[in-house]
């Protein structure tokens, strides 16, 4: 996590480029988001499906543990609420006065 506890407050600008700076914030964030949600989902990807078929056809019962994907799928909601949370600040922002 960052620490803006140091940094100087910032100089009185022009109401659209401190516009601006927001939504490439904004925007910056939605991506960091995406990336984190791809790294999720490549993750709860099995390695090799034929794998799994293979066992699956040659037995009568499979019982497969994982108590991580749930895990993985509630952290995978939390950030696709996040993302839509940060569009629609984008949206608000560039609709105030069309800075995206």
């Amino acid at each position: 996590m960052l620490n803006y506890a140091g940094t100087p407050p910032l100089v009185a600008m022009a109401e659209t480029d401190s516009r601006q700076l927001i939504a490439a914030e904004l925007r910056s964030l939605i991506a960091r988001i995406e990336i984190s949600m791809r790294l999720i989902d490549a993750t709860m990807e099995p390695d090799d499906d034929s794998a799994i078929s293979s066992a699956i056809s040659g037995s009568i019962e499979v019982v497969v543990l994982d108590d991580v994907t749930p895990r993985f799928a509630t952290a995978s909601a939390a950030l696709n609420t996040c993302r839509a949370e940060l569009s629609h600040a984008l949206q608000m922002l560039s609709e105030s006065g069309n800075a995206a």
